[in-house]
């Protein structure tokens, strides 16, 4: 019977399928997906600290970034850098940058930039 390994940080999942399981898709898929959740704003002073977990998180591989801005109330132009450096070398290798969650206020800045053009963003609710 066919499996899949999965290496998310420190726990590890393995999962039994059939073949043409729809289960099985979904799991290639949380495979190929990393999910960054910062929990506090983006800005100047913690953009060091985020950039080296983000390059961890890409660093394991997988085709699509999910940044989860749950609780992020602010992003400054040091936090704006570090995304638009982390789409850029997502977009270099095939990969690519999604961020969800983002407030009202961050998506407006976002659309004001054009960056909605560069990378997927999702509102909140």
């Amino acid at each position: 019977m066919p499996w899949l390994h999965v290496e998310l940080g420190q726990a590890i999942i393995i999962i039994i399928v059939r073949k043409g399981d729809r289960l099985m898709e979904k799991a290639k898929k949380e495979a190929e997906q990393r999910v960054f959740r910062p929990g506090e704003d983006i800005v100047a002073p913690t953009v060091d600290g985020l950039r080296k977990k983000l390059l961890n998180l890409m660093e394991g591989g997988g085709k699509e970034l999910v940044v989860d801005l749950t609780g992020v109330q602010m992003i400054d132009s040091v936090g704006i850098g570090l995304l638009v450096a982390t789409h850029n070398s997502l977009h270099k290798t095939g990969g690519r940058l999604v961020v969800t969650n983002a407030s009202k206020d961050i998506c407006d800045l976002f659309k004001a930039m054009r960056l909605d053009q560069h990378f997927e963003l999702r509102m909140s609710e």
